[in-house]
């Protein structure tokens, strides 16, 4: 398993041909109290950098875009019903989305933590 992340504050956990996306610990710590997400269709087909998602926060609402081309095969529901757990574990229970990954070589431009580490620095 790879994370990788993406300049918008986005992660990647890579399984294979599968990549769970959400937003990064950073991210959600910009938003503040996260009220609202609303999340892709099971299905819809993403290209990279199209907005995927949307997270609404007491300070504003933010898209969320898709890191890498691909196919909506799972949204995590219990955002929906609990959006604030963007803010207490964006890193992990607060998945956005799992796609089908269309085509891996779009992997290559994302960061690893330590360049993603020194993005947000």
């Amino acid at each position: 398993m790879t994370t990788l992340f993406t300049p918008d504050h986005e992660w990647l956990r890579i399984e294979g041909d599968i990549a769970t996306v959400g937003v990064t610990d950073y991210a959600q710590s910009q938003l503040g109290d996260v009220v609202f997400v609303e999340l892709p269709k099971i299905g819809r087909s993403l290209k990279k950098a199209e907005a995927a998602a949307v997270v609404e926060s007491v300070k504003a609402a933010s898209d969320v875009y898709a890191p890498i081309s691909g196919e909506v095969i799972e949204v995590n529901d219990a955002l929906t019903a609990e959006p604030a757990l963007v803010n207490s574990d964006a890193g992990g229970k607060a998945w956005f989305f799992k796609l089908k990954i269309a085509d891996k070589s779009e992997l290559d431009g994302l960061m690893d933590e330590a360049a993603y580490a020194k993005h947000i620095a």
